[in-house]
């Protein structure tokens, strides 16, 4: 839809980053846009607790995706977005992270600038940053690594396929996202790269939230340890980092931080 004057009265759309899931790092503008929103379509994965401080007057409509499992499509959700945006609401697009990672922000950008319409980016802690703080281990480390990887398990033709050579080498630190299901795809192509089977693998399920747990393996153990934790949440794979405290509890491999 092309822009006219009449145009100028329809709210501007807020993509904004809900963070990893703990209410406590969502950002102050996160949160005066989440209050003063008319409608806010939401992932799956944004927290109980952080739809729960929208403003009284809020609608929350599900616009939830599922890697391999039953999903709103692109298109509805961006149909979604431009149609309440076109009846004067303002409309916050909440992600879960930041909406610059892995959240599809282009494809929803595109069809909010063709319909015409303006758009402000509220970024997010991303569930990388919430993870690895919470394995007491930094990203990047003088001597180690200079440079870290944000991945995907998979994406829409399936498991996802990377320079598995380069990250194969020793010291190489990566955040996979989405890889619950690719774990033993992304262990066989390291390997099959030379990567040393000893190389730590620590799984971070719930990253910031009062169930987060901690799965400590290795590149050798991954599948095998995934299946035992039977890890249901929303889960990052720490490629290259163990924990500094890997003390464990609940299973052999397993840290709960509640």
């Amino acid at each position: 839809m092309p822009r006219d004057l009449h145009m100028t009265t329809l709210q501007p759309i807020a993509f904004v980053g809900a963070g990893p899931g703990d209410p406590d790092l969502l950002t102050v503008k996160a949160l005066r846009a989440m209050q003063e929103a008319d409608v806010v379509i939401h992932d799956r994965l944004v927290s109980a607790e952080i739809l729960a401080l929208v403003g009284p007057q809020t609608r929350l409509r599900n616009a939830g995706k599922e890697g391999f499992g039953p999903s709103v499509t692109q298109n509805d959700i961006n149909a979604m977005i431009v149609d309440e945006a076109l009846t004067g609401a303002r409309v916050v697009r909440l992600k879960s992270g930041d909406p610059t990672v892995f959240g599809r922000l282009d494809e929803e950008l595109d069809a909010v600038i063709d319909a015409g319409l303006d758009y402000t980016i509220m970024p997010g802690l991303t569930s990388a940053s919430a993870a690895v703080a919470a394995l007491g281990q930094s990203l990047t480390k003088r001597g180690r690594n200079t440079a870290v990887r944000l991945i995907t398990g998979h994406d829409m033709q399936g498991y996802a396929d990377h320079d598995w050579r380069a990250l194969a080498r020793e010291g190489e630190v990566a955040a996979i996202y989405m890889a619950k299901k690719a774990a033993r795809f992304i262990q066989g192509r390291l390997l099959m790269h030379g990567a040393p089977p000893s190389t730590p693998v620590t799984i971070v399920e719930n990253a910031s939230r009062a169930d987060q747990r901690i799965v400590s393996a290795t590149l050798a153990t991954l599948p095998a340890i995934l299946a035992e934790a039977d890890i249901t949440g929303p889960a990052l794979l720490m490629y290259g980092l163990a924990p500094r405290d890997a003390a464990a509890t609940a299973l052999p491999h397993v840290q709960e931080m509640i």
